[in-house]
């Protein structure tokens, strides 16, 4: 078995730990215009380089097929590793002249990916050029470079881990939807890139452990994206938006992710918003038959629901909220309310967004006038914050 290996830029801080493992667990290798720095790294690290594996290194990288041919020629029985500068996939001209070579001889090739020479300067072990001041345009490749320069040079980013990120990923996203809702698109643009940042972040931090790139990200979103809209892409024919559904769905049950399903609502993040995913189950649901004929039925189902808790809390007597029955016929009223929401076309998650925002901007406006009239909201009795409550409905 021969490991092709990515050894990043060149400097020993760049090597990733997927990468330094690999070549760990194997023990030797033969490395392609690695630095000497480098090279001396990996020996101090316990991996024995074999420097007569390859005749020509600037041919071997290239792709001559007579050096790459003399290389496989010379590999024995043990396994090896193969250190190539950069991402193998990206930046080895010769890696599938190599692997036709091996699989002729059966010999067995792994590929570790390690960070893309693109993203950073190949003179990393030089001081970088400074970056563009902030008028300028800037690159795709730029964005990648920051990101790695980041986790190299600053120790907040060095510490952070995928399951440390969650927290933001989710804030950003958040940020988004309020952009959207109540910002300008100056304000959108601006958080649509924070949100876009956390994206390169995680796929940076997967590249340094050798598992994939940005570049695999983005291949992978627009390999599917053409493979489920071949009414788009191919010479499939779609009427109407109920067949592009039909046809997504049915496009992602052959794809493996769908065949490891067993249930319709697999994939459902199960910590998304108790409105939002309820919803989305309730499509789901839907998409396969299962569902109301029209919202006269879901409303007569609400009243029926409410009847039900309404009963639940008679039944409990004084401590109602102790009482599991009366959360559970709770939740199923929501449930209806999430169900009526969904037929009306409705996004409920953003709908219970507006009621919020409304309620705030009222509450608000009652906390401001009972201040400037010398009292506070506390002081008031339930009939005069109920006439502000109505000034406010009509004032905010």
């Amino acid at each position: 078995m021969i490991r092709i290996v990515g050894l990043g830029p060149g400097d020993p801080g760049l090597l990733t730990l997927g990468s330094r493992e690999a070549l760990r667990a194997v023990g030797r290798a033969a490395t392609v215009l690695a630095p000497p720095e480098l090279v001396r790294f990996l020996e101090s690290d316990g991996i024995a380089i074999e420097r007569s594996l390859i005749a020509d290194q600037g041919l071997f990288l290239r792709g001559s097929t007579e050096v790459i041919d003399v290389f496989a020629d010379r590999i024995d029985e043990r396994d090896l590793g193969l250190g190539v500068l950069g991402n193998p996939l990206s930046d080895f001209l010769g890696l599938p002249i190599l692997l036709r070579a091996l699989d002729r001889r059966k010999i067995t090739a792994e590929i570790v990916p390690g960070m893309p020479r693109a993203t950073l300067s190949a003179s990393i072990t030089m001081p970088l050029v400074p970056l563009p001041p902030g008028s300028t345009h800037h690159t795709w490749d730029d964005l990648v470079e920051i990101m790695a320069r980041l986790r190299r040079s600053c120790p907040w980013d060095r510490e952070q881990t995928h399951a440390s990120l969650v927290r933001y990923l989710i804030e950003e996203a958040y940020e988004v939807v309020d952009a959207i809702e109540h910002g300008t698109d100056g304000e959108l643009c601006e958080e649509l890139g924070d949100l876009l940042f956390q994206i390169v972040f995680h796929s940076q931090l997967a590249t340094e452990r050798g598992k994939f790139s940005v570049a695999d990200v983005i291949d992978g979103l627009s390999d599917k994206m053409i493979r489920r809209h071949p009414h788009v892409f191919g010479d499939v024919a779609v009427a109407d938006v109920a067949g592009v559904w039909a046809n997504w769905e049915a496009l992602k049950s052959q794809e493996a992710t769908g065949q490891s399903r067993t249930s319709k609502l697999d994939g459902i993040p199960a910590h998304m918003g108790a409105l939002q995913r309820g919803q989305k189950m309730q499509e789901k649901a839907a998409r396969v038959g299962f569902d109301w004929t029209n919202v006269r039925q879901i409303t007569e189902k609400l009243a029926e629901e409410l009847r039900e808790f309404a009963d639940a809390r008679y039944n409990a007597g004084l401590l109602p909220a102790e009482d599991p029955h009366v959360r559970e016929e709770l939740g199923d009223v929501l449930f209806t309310v999430v169900n009526l929401a969904r037929r009306l076309g409705i996004d409920a998650e953003g709908a219970m967004r507006d009621a919020n925002a409304k309620f705030e901007r009222r509450f608000r406006y009652m906390e401001a006038y009972a201040i400037a009239s010398g009292r506070q909201l506390g002081d008031m009795t339930l009939d005069e914050l109920e006439d502000l409550w109505q000034q406010a409905k009509i004032a905010a």
